[in-house]
């Protein structure tokens, strides 16, 4: 699949998205070729021809709803989530579900400007144009768990689309396993000047801002600010990206997004789904939010010349690699406990099985408490109780992961104590 993945693809993509003139929310929605409305339109006639090559298991809707005025929304407006899900085909992970994203709304300057000019190439075409590439190599394959292809409206003008999306999902009871948005990962160049062609970040956020004080407690208890359920996938996704896309690495930054900024997977991390974001090392200011126009002889605005489509298409790979191990696999495993009312030299952990048929057994994977990976790895077969001996618990820190009988790895469950 990873070689199916063109850049030239992507760069059509990405300058007919920017064609649009603007794609901002408040911008027309009948206008058959300006606007928020023609490029929603667009999106989902692209969807609509890669779910042909599905079989049947792709299938695609457009989400509307009204959104009430806000200081960024004047009047009532409807805002218009562009979905393209691709089913699971195995029952019992069926209700798992992985989604990847980018935004198709743009602006500039003024952030109440939908007249202007706005091309968004980099923020957001870039994370569109890599969804609907992904959508289109993954449409013909099978997977385990479900895949939801999201181009999101309203980003700029307040995380509405995603918001909703997100609100309606938790209201559901859906099983977001691990969401990632992919927002500004098209260019290379920097305003510092340095161009960086073999990095992406991806932000994952640590302990939950809604945190309870006895969740609290017990990440104090088990040390675990570094493990997150997100900060779990984007280990998961380097490991990935290392063995599926070598000339590019991916750099966690220990952060919930950049300062002053926030991307879709917000709204998802606010509804505890475990939600990472992948954006460009080196972001150039005057590309972004910016009124098209030539000042002391610099180019503004976010336009395509500015873009490396090849990067992009790297940057693709890296969610298409991590998306299929992800679907493949085996559901994390539940309710993880580690023995913490007994003192021991031994480490006892427990957790419930899963309910895949093609499953193998688990693996206990634990670090130094100072490691930023996992970095030892036991085989335990298919139990659901393990006791390491002579490893005790208050030198290193332990997780669980299920195994399928291909070799597919869950991403890690982090125990609380028992």
């Amino acid at each position: 699949m990873l070689h199916e993945v063109s850049a030239q693809n992507i760069e059509r993509s990405i300058r007919r998205l920017a064609d649009f003139g603007t794609r901002h929310t408040l911008s027309s929605q009948t206008d058959p070729n300006r606007g928020i409305g023609a490029a929603r339109d667009w999106i989902s006639d692209q969807f609509q021809q890669y779910a042909a090559a599905s079989g049947g298991r792709m299938t695609v809707e457009q989400q509307s709803f009204v959104q009430q005025p806000t200081p960024r929304v004047p009047q009532p407006t409807v805002i218009t989530n562009v979905i393209a899900t691709l089913q699971g085909s195995q029952p019992e992970s069926a209700n798992r579900i992985y989604l990847i994203s980018g935004h198709y709304d743009s602006r500039v300057t003024d952030v109440l400007n939908a007249v202007s000019d706005a091309p968004g190439a980099d923020d957001d075409a870039s994370g569109v144009a890599a969804v609907l590439e992904l959508a289109r190599v993954m449409a013909s394959h099978e997977f385990d768990a479900t895949i939801k292809f999201v181009a999101f409206a309203g980003e700029e003008q307040g995380l509405l689309g995603s918001a909703y999306f997100a609100e309606q999902a938790k209201q559901q009871g859906l099983n977001i396993a691990g969401m990632f948005s992919n927002d500004i990962i098209g260019s290379t160049l920097g305003q510092n000047g340095e161009r960086d062609e073999r990095n992406v970040r991806l932000f994952a956020e640590g302990p939950p801002s809604n945190e309870t004080a006895q969740e609290a407690t017990l990440r104090r208890t088990m040390g675990g600010e570094n493990d997150s359920p997100a900060r779990q996938l984007a280990r998961f996704t380097e490991e990935e990206a290392e063995r599926a896309v070598p000339n590019m690495n991916v750099w966690i930054i220990y952060r919930r997004d950049r300062f002053l900024r926030a991307s879709d997977h917000v709204s998802f991390l606010d509804r505890r789904y475990p939600a990472d974001r992948f954006t460009e090392p080196n972001e150039d200011y005057r590309h972004e939010h910016q009124d098209v126009r030539v000042e002391n002889g610099v180019q503004f605005g976010d336009l395509p010349e500015f873009v490396d489509f090849d990067y992009v298409a790297r940057v693709a790979k890296i969610n298409g690699a991590t998306l299929a191990a992800l679907a493949r696999g085996p559901a994390s495993p539940g309710d993880v406990k580690v023995e913490a009312a007994t003192l021991s030299v031994d480490t006892q952990l427990e957790w419930q099985p899963n309910t895949e048929p093609d499953l193998a057994g688990y693996e206990i994977v634990y670090r130094d408490t100072t490691d930023p990976t996992w970095s030892h790895v036991i085989k335990v077969g298919n139990v659901t109780a393990y006791t390491v001996k002579g490893i005790t618990k208050d030198n290193f820190l332990f997780g669980v992961r299920a195994v399928d009988r291909d070799g597919n790895r869950s991403v890690v469950s982090f125990p609380s104590p028992k």
